[in-house]
C-alpha cells in the first residue's frame, strides 16, 4: 500500500510544481486548449450529422411504421454521440501529448533541471519523436480498446458487472493513462515502449495510484485541460522514481581489533 500512496503523492507533487511555475503552467495550457477546441467541435458536428449519418446506415427501416422508426434510429443517435464522447475521452490525453509534444517535452526536461540531477535528452528530430509518439500511442489505444471490450462483456455479470468491472476498468484507464504520460520523460531516456511497459508493470501499486485519480478527474474536460501540465510533470517525477537506480548496501563497519569481546 505504501506504492499506491507514493503514486498518488506524485500526482499531487506534480500539481503542486505546475502551479507553483506560472510561466510553465500556461505553456502547458495551450495544447490542452487545442485539443479540447478541436474536439469540441468535432462533437458538435456529430450532433448536427448523427440524424444523417444513422438515417443512411439503415435503409432497411424506411419503411417501418411508427413508433418503431423513431424509436430505432433516436436510439442510435444516442449511441453514436455516445460513442464519440467515449473516443473523446480515451484518446484526448493521446491526441494532446501528440500536439503538444515540443511543449510538454520541454516542460519535462524542466522538472528534470528542478529536481537537480542528469537531465536526459532525445536528441531526436522533431518529426521523428513526433512518428514515435503517434505509433506508440496508437499501440495504446489498441490495447486499452481490447481491454474494454472485454469489460464491457464481463459488465453483464449479475452483480459483480455493476461493482467489481467498473472498478477494473478505471484501473485499467489510470495505468494505460500513466503509460502515455510517463512516456514524454521515459522516451528521453531512450526507452522504447516494450521496455516502458515492464518497467511500469514492476511498481504497479505505484502506477496505479498516480493515474487512477487521475482517470476519474480526467472524465471531466475542461479539468483535464488544468491538470495537464502538472500531470506532465507528476508523470517526471514518477519516471525518475520508476528509472532511479536501487540504493546501495551500507558498507558494514569494520570491528575494532579494540572491541572488548565478553567472555
Amino acid at each position: 500500500m505504501s506504492d499506491l500512496g507514493a503514486g498518488f503523492g506524485y500526482l499531487i507533487k506534480g500539481q503542486r510544481w505546475a502551479f507553483g511555475h506560472g510561466r510553465w503552467f500556461g505553456f502547458g495550457l495551450l495544447p490542452a486548449l487545442i485539443t479540447l477546441v478541436i474536439y469540441a467541435g468535432a462533437l458538435v458536428g456529430l450532433g448536427y450529422g448523427a440524424d444523417d449519418f444513422v438515417g443512411w446506415a439503415t435503409p432497411f427501416a424506411d419503411d417501418w411504421s411508427s413508433p418503431w422508426l423513431g424509436l430505432l434510429r433516436n436510439t442510435l443517435v444516442v449511441l453514436v454521440f455516445m460513442f464519440g464522447i467515449f473516443l473523446a475521452v480515451i484518446t484526448f490525453t493521446a491526441v494532446t501529448l501528440l500536439v503538444g509534444q515540443p511543449f510538454y517535452e520541454s516542460l519535462s526536461e524542466e522538472v528534470d533541471r528542478s529536481e537537480g540531477g542528469e537531465v536526459p535528452v532525445s536528441g531526436l528530430p522533431l518529426w521523428r519523436e513526433l512518428w514515435i509518439s503517434a505509433r506508440d500511442s496508437l499501440r495504446i489505444l489498441l490495447r486499452v480498446a481490447v481491454y474494454g471490450v472485454l469489460l464491457f462483456a464481463l459488465g453483464f455479470i449479475p452483480v459483480v458487472g455493476q461493482t467489481v468491472i467498473p472498478a477494473l476498468g478505471f484501473c485499467v484507464s489510470g495505468y494505460f493513462l500513466s503509460e502515455e504520460l510517463t512516456a514524454v520523460a521515459l522516451q528521453r531516456r531512450g526507452m522504447v515502449l516494450k521496455d516502458r511497459l515492464a518497467l511500469l508493470r514492476g511498481r504497479r501499486m505505484m502506477v496505479l495510484g498516480f493515474g487512477v485519480p487521475l482517470a476519474l478527474a480526467f472524465l471531466v474536460p475542461l479539468v483535464a485541460v488544468f491538470l495537464m501540465p502538472g500531470a506532465v510533470a507528476g508523470a517526471t517525477l514518477l519516471a525518475r522514481e520508476l528509472t532511479a537506480p536501487p540504493a546501495a548496501d551500507p558498507e558494514p563497519v569494520p570491528s575494532s581489533p579494540y572491541t572488548l569481546h565478553k567472555d
